[in-house]
């Protein structure tokens, strides 16, 4: 499936959100800020586009620049919780 279809279909879980919004506080606020809420950090995650699952999934399990690669701790399913806050989290308190 292509990430735009992943964007137009899409929708996330309370409890997917609020899994992945727990993972994020514990292990990607330090640098993405907390509720993604940080202009001096990393890449501002509220601005992620959501046609671009597929490359959110890469950076996350392969990392990016200088963010390491989470792929040895988080399983797919962990990943997709992280998606589901960064698409929905902060957007549905």
């Amino acid at each position: 499936m292509s990430d735009l279809a992943f964007a137009q279909e899409e929708v996330f879980s309370k409890e997917s959100i609020e899994k992945g919004r727990g993972i994020y506080s514990q292990n990607c606020s330090p640098c993405h800020g907390p509720q993604m809420a940080d202009p001096q950090g990393a890449f501002d995650l509220r601005t992620f586009p959501p046609e671009q699952r597929n490359r959110f999934f890469y950076s996350v399990t392969n990392g990016k620049n200088g963010m390491p690669p989470w792929g040895g701790l988080f399983n797919k399913e962990e990943i997709a919780t992280l998606w589901a806050y960064v698409m929905a989290g902060e957007k549905t308190k």
